[in-house]
Parts: C-alpha cells; structure tokens; sequence
C-alpha cells in the first residue's frame, strides 16, 4: 500500500476530483502537440501577424504548398486555423487570440533565456 507523504486522503480525493478528465487530457494532448511541431510553430506565428493564402506562406516561410496545406488541415481540424474565400483564393486566419496569447507567452518565456 501507498501512504501519501506530504497530504491526507481528504486532499488527496480532492486533487483528484479536480483533474481533467480522460476526454479533456486527449484533448489537450491533441492541442499541445500543435506547439510541439516547427513547422507548425512557424505558420501559426506567421498568421499572429497577418491572414494569409497557401501560396503566401509557402513563400514566406520556404515551405513547398504540399506540406504547408497538409499542416494546415491538421491546425484546421484541431480548430486553432480558419480559413474564408477571396475568389478563388482562401485566406487562412488564426481562429482565437487565446493561441497568440500562448505563442507570446512561450516566446516571452524563452526569448530571455536565448
């Protein structure tokens, strides 16, 4: 049997109810894995400056568009990236400024340290 060291069962109960969920943890592994992926830390932080088209960011970024448009479905169905049609063109956004306010807290975060 395990004895806990530095808590009592009451609050170990407690830490416990408060975790996520199984369905919340996936979720967020889903999401976090967004920011584990250069390619993607690159796009993302292209569009935290501007909205951009396919061809753009392949310029931009020096990403050939097979591989850009790959990453962008992924950002796209892990709801972070959005996208509207100008023409025959579509403009790709970031969906919520939650993930500009994540990128810049990781950059604040590293940036000192570089």
């Amino acid at each position: 049997m395990n004895k806990l060291l530095r808590i009592s069962e009451r609050n170990k109960y407690e830490v416990q109810e408060l975790l996520p969920g199984d369905d919340c943890v996936n979720k967020l592994a889903l999401y976090f894995q967004n920011f584990s992926d250069q390619t993607r830390i690159r796009i993302l932080s292209a569009l935290a400056i501007k909205d951009l088209c396919v061809n753009d960011l392949s310029n931009i970024l020096n990403i050939n568009q097979t591989t850009l448009s790959h990453q962008l479905k992924t950002l796209k169905d892990q709801d972070i990236v959005s996208c509207h049609r100008e023409g025959k063109v579509l403009i790709y956004r970031i969906k919520t400024s939650t993930v500009n306010e994540m990128l810049m807290y990781a950059v604040n975060g590293v940036a000192p340290k570089l």
